[in-house]
């Protein structure tokens, strides 16, 4: 209760600022009455057998922040916190994604990094999705949340968890250096910026990664955009047909991702559900863990690169390749076919 208590006074502070500009598929509802959708909650979680079609419609059609209210309010109803009951009445995969959904944004990507690194073995895939493709606000987000949720830093967990290069890169990136846009091109910069990584790269026997990791994680965004173009007059490659002949494994991956991401955030994650849902069945936790956490911050963007890139809609492909519950879940969260 204190938990939840804590963050109903944050909500305000939370969505103020210069925040980029988001398209989501999940929105608040009007008319929102939290102590009646909690008690549907409550009634759905006592049924027997578990009424998951009325879950799904609440927690999949209400914000973050309506969310953390039904919590509240169903914490004073049940006497127990919602997010222990729905463990105990759901399970599997949609039981992933309603957890989720009991997550703000930041919470749920402080918790995937988490589950990412814990035990034996690290999930480099899901390492570098996450860092290598949020932004520098989300990530500055993430690293305040992990602290607050596991008592622990980031870095520290990051830097124990990985190794060489690879480790370099996502350090840098967590520890957020990235100069913000601004609204004065400077021509020399780039033109500096492309050299260096052609001389550090293509030109030379051997990487330089130090310097293509201080530029790919320092420079703004859109200064990097002109810097790839500029690349292509100094190279005969361009910027991502150098990172394939440089480097290879998890760095290369890493590289790939974040020029993927400063081009076209969206196309990269379509991209990445695509090749989840490739064959027969489905990458489950990609696409939770994608459509969880994108639903409302750029979730119908994403949607629109999907259907540009594979000619059939986000929504077809999931209805082809999840089923039962799941499968419901996602769909609605989706919001819709194109």
């Amino acid at each position: 209760m204190a938990l939840v208590a804590e963050y109903l006074k944050q909500l305000t502070l939370t969505h103020t600022g210069g925040k980029e500009p988001t398209f989501p598929t999940v929105r608040p509802i009007r008319d929102f009455d939290p102590s009646r959708d909690a008690a549907r909650i409550d009634t759905a979680i006592k049924t027997k057998g578990v009424d998951e079609q009325t879950i799904i419609d609440i927690l999949t059609r209400r914000s973050c922040d309506q969310r953390t209210y039904i919590a509240f309010e169903y914490e004073k109803i049940a006497k127990k916190d919602m997010t222990t009951a729905l463990k105990g009445a759901l399970s599997g995969s949609v039981e992933a994604v309603m957890l989720g959904l009991m997550k703000t944004p930041a919470q749920y990507d402080a918790s995937e990094l988490k589950g990412s690194m814990k035990g034996l073995g690290t999930d480099e895939e899901t390492l570098i999705e996450i860092v290598c493709s949020r932004s520098t606000q989300e990530l500055a987000e993430i690293k305040k949340v992990y602290r607050e949720m596991f008592k622990k830093e980031l870095e520290k967990d990051v830097a124990g968890d990985t190794s060489g290069d690879f480790a370099k890169l996502l350090m840098a990136l967590v520890q957020i250096k990235r100069d913000e846009p601004s609204n004065v091109v400077d021509y020399e910069q780039i033109d500096h910026d492309a050299r260096a990584l052609y001389e550090a790269g293509v030109k030379r026997k051997g990487t330089d990664v130090v310097t293509w990791i201080a530029i790919m994680s320092e420079r703004s965004v859109p200064h990097l955009q002109k810097v790839f173009d500029r690349y292509t007059s100094y190279s005969p490659y361009d910027i991502k047909e150098s990172i394939r002949k440089e480097v290879k494994g998890d760095l290369e991956k890493s590289f790939l991702t974040l020029v993927e991401c400063f081009e076209n955030r969206q196309l990269y994650f379509a991209s990445r559900l695509s090749e989840a849902m490739k064959g027969k069945g489905a990458k489950d936790k990609v696409v939770t863990r994608i459509i969880v956490s994108r639903c409302e911050v750029d979730l119908m963007k994403i949607r629109s690169e999907f259907k540009k890139q594979n000619g059939i809609s986000l929504y077809h492909t999931v209805s082809d390749h999840t089923k039962g519950d799941y499968q419901k879940a996602l769909l609605s969260l989706i919001g819709g076919d194109d």
